[in-house]
């Protein structure tokens, strides 16, 4: 085996640059907009997996724990252990289902239910501020790319999410719903 000399490494561009990478650049905006959003919801001590999870029960209140893992794109582990963390924080109650007592059946406490509800605002903040930077054609071009995407290749993730309905999908035709407040932004 030979040693790799700095001539061989440094020929002017046989390696691709990190920033000309898809994958690099989509983490580096997740992790920044990971910032964001703890930044601007810091009082409620939520992570945005958290938030997903609260979210997804919002609008499935009583889901077991492969509907919520499916409805947000999450790992069933990850979901069970998100689960146990807001439980003790007393945001969410699990129980056994009633058909099939191994199924766990998570609802949002009241608490959990207000905390959800008043994080919406600090949330859509945290969108508003990671998109700025972008006219409203191009967030709407962003959002419509970035839905193609992951429609196009959810399959291939660890935790394939739900597919959304059909009507949901992202428009980018001016005065079409959007599935996304980008409006609010």
């Amino acid at each position: 085996m030979t040693a790799i000399t700095e001539s061989e490494t440094n020929t002017g561009g046989s390696l691709t640059s990190l920033w000309e990478r898809p994958g690099y650049l989509i983490r580096r905006l997740h992790q920044i907009h990971v910032a964001i959003f703890l930044d601007e919801c810091a009082e409620y001590g939520i992570t945005p997996v958290q938030y997903a999870v609260m979210t997804a029960l919002l609008n499935a209140p009583g889901a077991d724990q492969v509907t919520l893992a499916r409805d947000a794109g999450i790992d069933r582990t990850n979901v069970a252990d998100v689960l146990a963390r807001l439980a003790q924080r007393g945001l969410v109650k699990r129980e056994a289902g009633t058909q099939d007592r191994r199924m766990r059946i998570a609802r949002l406490t009241e608490e959990g239910d207000r905390v959800a509800r008043d994080m919406e605002h600090a949330s859509l903040s945290a969108q508003a501020k990671l998109m700025a930077p972008l006219s409203s054609d191009k967030r709407e071009l962003l959002m419509s790319l970035m839905s193609e995407l992951v429609d196009a290749n959810n399959e291939f993730s660890r935790a394939p999410a739900r597919k959304r309905p059909t009507g949901e999908h992202h428009r980018t035709k001016k005065g079409a719903a959007e599935a996304t407040p980008l409006s609010r932004l």
